[in-house]
């Protein structure tokens, strides 16, 4: 049995924006992107918001935008920092499956060139490999199932979480 909606988490280059999509359009769902949501919202980028407001700043608009959202029938793919708000998970855990997309952390840094302009809600002071080590704990924690991506190409992602679905 399929949840009513399928929500991904995990790093800044993950797959999730990419996954979602992709699943939404074979499960027949709806699909939320919710950088995009919170970059619609508010009539800029992330990285703008960042550097005029603040990480924190887009922290709380992230948790205002992921409380808004109605994702029944929907796969949502959330801001990698969606798990710093509790309020925020706890809307979205109601009614759907929370998968963590685990690619580790030499794959990432592969995949994410532009890591000081990608709108990613971090202290200035803090390295990617910092952010990883202190969001892991985060995702693991909220994750209903912990798909590890090592090695995986995007059709093995999908296969393995629609197995995981059902």
């Amino acid at each position: 049995m399929q949840a009513a909606a399928v929500v991904l988490i995990g790093m800044p280059g993950a797959g999730k924006s990419t996954i979602g999509i992709l699943l939404a359009k074979e499960l027949g769902l709806g699909f939320i992107d919710t950088d995009v949501s919170i970059q619609v919202r508010e009539g800029r980028t992330l990285q703008d918001i960042t550097d005029q407001q603040g990480y924190l700043t887009l922290r709380s608009i992230e948790e205002q935008v992921l409380l808004a959202e109605d994702i029944s029938g929907k796969v949502v793919s959330t801001g990698g920092s969606a798990v710093y708000s509790d309020a925020g998970m706890a809307h979205l855990k109601q009614g759907s499956t929370v998968v963590f997309l685990d690619v580790p952390l030499a794959e990432l840094e592969r995949r994410i060139s532009n890591f000081s302009t990608r709108g990613i809600a971090r202290r200035a002071d803090q390295s990617f490999e910092d952010l990883f080590e202190e969001r892991s704990v985060l995702y693991k924690r909220y994750a209903d199932i912990r798909l590890d991506c090592s090695n995986l190409q995007i059709e093995e992602v999908l296969q393995k979480i629609r197995s995981a679905l059902l």
